[in-house]
């Protein structure tokens, strides 16, 4: 396995908070049913995850908010559901494996992740 792409992405979590509450339509537009009910902090952070994959990738025509879902495994650890564009982009790129890491604090979130071909 090789590093295909590496992205990050940091979230103003005041800024992130004004933007959801002038447009409540943004949690539908931006997460899966799933993800909505989170705290902001949580959801600023998904949001920079999904902002993380799409430099990782590199490409990003036609990838929709919907088409990338952060979840979590039985010990808590999160990854990247990918479905749509966002998967057809990710397997003509070769990915083979992601490695996500989120955090929050300070009135910032911020997403780190590591894709494999």
């Amino acid at each position: 396995m090789s590093i295909l792409g590496i992205g990050v992405d940091v979230v103003d979590l005041a800024r992130f908070e004004r933007a959801v509450s002038r447009t409540p339509k943004l949690r539908e537009r931006l997460f899966a049913e799933s993800e909505r009910a989170l705290p902001l902090r949580s959801l600023a952070g998904r949001f920079a995850a999904k902002e993380a994959l799409m430099k990782a990738l590199g490409q990003t025509d036609g990838i929709r908010w919907l088409d990338m879902r952060v979840v979590a495994d039985a010990e808590g650890s999160p990854s990247l559901e990918l479905s749509g564009r966002a998967a057809e982009i990710a397997a003509a790129r070769g990915m083979r494996s992601s490695h996500l890491s989120m955090s929050h604090d300070a009135g910032v979130a911020v997403a780190m992740l590591v894709l494999e071909s």
